[in-house]
């Protein structure tokens, strides 16, 4: 069977989920494209159902409803849709009572969908030990945030919770908590094996209660330019931070 109507109860309630208010309502969300499908499904990602176009070859990762190319461009939120698209069911973001060793980078009301799913892929790739976002930052399983991380939303830990009360947490289990400010200091701490950077909001940077619970840190520019990108700057930062 093959649905062909967009006006399907079904495809309807799949579409919905590209609203943030229905994925917080029902616990799930919606990835987009064979890649991240494939991805996600490897990653042990719980998909509650695939929907695909006529014809698609798909893998037994779940339940699997074909739908017409009209169908899945109506679900879709890209201007040129896949093949294929899932339901996942979105995974346990509450914060820890102890918190893994390693690097924990902190999203304080960061709010750019592409800056965050960057900073994923980039703590993934460099071996971060999860992402702890503030409450007011931008949702990870948003689907522009989950373009962007490529598959990373499933491969690391991501805690969602009160910064400055989950700072304060970490600092009583021993982790250092840095954040970018540009009137931080230049010199990193020599020992890091439990830390936190903390990155700000793209236009605010880090707010003072969290800055107070923080080392400071300025990253030396040698040109012109003030600041950078948050996304670049967490990089920049995760990779000096994990240096030996």
């Amino acid at each position: 069977m093959i649905i062909t109507s967009r006006a399907n109860e079904t495809i309807k309630a799949v579409k919905a989920l590209q609203q943030h208010k229905e994925r917080e309502r029902t616990g799930q969300h919606l990835i987009e494209g064979d890649k991240l499908v494939h991805d996600a499904a490897l990653s042990g990602a719980d998909l509650v159902a695939v929907y695909a176009t006529e014809g698609t070859e798909v893998p037994a990762f779940a339940p699997t409803v074909y739908v017409s190319e009209s169908v899945m461009e109506s679900i879709s939120s890209q201007k040129t849709p896949q093949h294929l698209c899932a339901v996942v069911r979105t995974p346990d973001t509450g914060c820890p009572a102890v918190y893994p060793t390693g690097l924990i980078v902190a999203l304080d009301r960061l709010q750019d969908p592409g800056n965050l799913g960057t900073i994923l892929r980039t703590a993934d790739a460099l071996g971060a030990s999860g992402i702890l976002l503030s409450e007011d930052s931008v949702d990870p399983f948003s689907p522009k945030a989950l373009r962007a991380a490529m598959g990373s939303t499933y491969h690391l830990p991501i805690w969602i919770g009160s910064l400055p009360e989950q700072l304060k947490i970490c600092k009583e289990q021993g982790f250092i908590c840095i954040c970018g400010h540009l009137k931080g200091n230049s010199t990193l701490p020599e020992h890091r094996e439990k830390c936190v950077l903390v990155v700000g909001n793209e236009g605010n940077g880090v707010s003072d209660e969290v800055t107070e619970i923080c080392m400071p840190y300025r990253l030396p520019m040698r040109g012109k330019a003030e600041s950078l990108n948050a996304a670049v700057f967490a990089a920049l930062l995760m990779q000096k931070l994990l240096e030996e």
